[in-house]
C-alpha cells in the first residue's frame, strides 16, 4: 500500500528549523507516531504531498519553505492589550505573564488563541498571536511506521477514529 487521499497514515519523524545548528522542535517516536488521514486538511498541504507515494517503512526528508509551512510572520499579529485582561480577582496573573512563555486565550468570537508574552509593561501585556513556527523554514525527516486505508465512517467524519485518532 502507498500513501494516498484517505489512507491513515502513522509516522515517526523529528522535526527542526532549516538551518544550521538547529535545535530540535520536536520528536515523535513510532511508538507514539503522529496519526492522520490523507487529503482531508488536517495538515499542510505540502507536508502531505511530501508524503504521497511512500509505503511502510519508507524514510523521508524534506523542507517546508516559510510560505508552504505557517507563513510570514505578519506584525500585524502582535499588539498590546490592557492589563487588566490577565485579572483574576483584581490581582494581576504575573505567575503565567512570563516573557516568552504561551498563553492559551480566546477571541471576541470565543475561538480558542495561542498567544506569546512578548513584554510586560504597568498598563499593556504585548502578545504576538502569529503561529510559534511561522517565519521558519521547517525540516522533517522520519519514517512511514504503518498505513491503512481509512473507514468510511472516518471518511465521512474527516478525520482518524481509535487509537492515535478521535475517539467518539
Amino acid at each position: 500500500m502507498k500513501i494516498e487521499n484517505n489512507t491513515v497514515v502513522s509516522l515517526s519523524y523529528e522535526l527542526k528549523e532549516s538551518k544550521a545548528d538547529a535545535e530540535t522542535i520536536e520528536k515523535v517516536g513510532a511508538d507514539q507516531p503522529l496519526v492522520f488521514m490523507v487529503g482531508h486538511g488536517n495538515l499542510l498541504p505540502k507536508f502531505e504531498s511530501n508524503l504521497m507515494g511512500k509505503s511502510k517503512g519508507d524514510s523521508f526528508d524534506f523542507v517546508l519553505k516559510v510560505e508552504d509551512a505557517y507563513g510570514p510572520l505578519d506584525e500585524n499579529q502582535i499588539g498590546a492589550l490592557p492589563i487588566e485582561n490577565f485579572m483574576v480577582d483584581g490581582k494581576i496573573m504575573s505567575d503565567v505573564l512570563v516573557v516568552g512563555s504561551y498563553l492559551n486565550m480566546r477571541n471576541d468570537q470565543d475561538h480558542p488563541l495561542r498567544a506569546k508574552v512578548v513584554a510586560v509593561g504597568e498598563k499593556t501585556v504585548t502578545m504576538d498571536f502569529n503561529h510559534q513556527l511561522a517565519g521558519k523554514d521547517l525540516h522533517f525527516k522520519g519514517e512511514v511506521v504503518e498505513l491503512r486505508a481509512a473507514t468510511e465512517s472516518e471518511i465521512d467524519h474527516g478525520h482518524v477514529h481509535g487509537p492515535g485518532g478521535v475517539e467518539h
